[in-house]
C-alpha cells in the first residue's frame, strides 16, 4: 500500500516541563496523520459518518519509543496501510525528525475498527472505501 506522510511541528503545549514531547501526544500525531491519509483518498471522516453511518475506533495499538522529539522540532508522521479487512485496518506508522538527522523517534502498529455509529457495533467498510484502499494501481 501507499505511504502517506504528514508534517507536524512540536509546540510548547505538546511537551513536558523539560521540553520533551509527552508520550501520549505521539498518539495524537498518529491520529492526525491517519485522518489526513483518509482525507487524501477522498474520504473525510465527517462525510463517512454522515453518509455511511460509520466511525473509526482504535481497537489496539503497540507503540515503541526510540528517541525523544523536542520543542520546535519539525516531524514527519508516516502512515502505511499494512492490512485492510472488511471491518478493520492495520496501520504501520512512524514519526521521524525532518531535516538534519532524520532520526526515527517512534513507531506504532494501530488496528482500527469500523463501527456503526448508531449501534456502536462493528460494521463493514463502505464498498467504495474498501475498493479504494485495496486497489493497488
Amino acid at each position: 500500500m501507499k505511504r502517506f506522510d504528514w508534517p507536524v511541528r512540536v509546540y510548547y503545549e505538546d511537551t513536558d516541563a523539560g521540553g520533551v514531547v509527552y508520550y501520549a501526544n505521539y498518539l495524537k500525531f498518529f491520529e492526525r496523520a491517519r485522518t489526513e491519509f483518509l482525507r487524501s483518498t477522498g474520504f473525510g471522516q465527517d462525510a463517512l459518518m454522515r453518509d455511511s453511518g460509520i466511525v473509526f475506533a482504535v481497537r489496539s495499538i503497540t507503540v515503541d519509543y526510540m528517541k525523544p522529539a523536542l520543542f520546535n522540532d519539525e516531524l514527519l508522521v508516516s502512515s502505511e496501510l499494512a492490512v485492510v479487512r472488511r471491518a478493520s485496518m492495520l496501520f504501520e506508522q512512524s514519526i521521524s525528525r525532518k531535516g538534519g538527522d532524520r532520526a526515527l523517534l517512534c513507531r506504532a502498529q494501530v488496528r482500527i475498527a469500523c463501527v456503526d455509529v448508531h449501534r456502536m457495533r462493528p460494521s463493514p467498510l463502505p464498498d467504495e472505501l474498501f475498493r479504494s484502499l485495496t486497489y493497488d494501481a
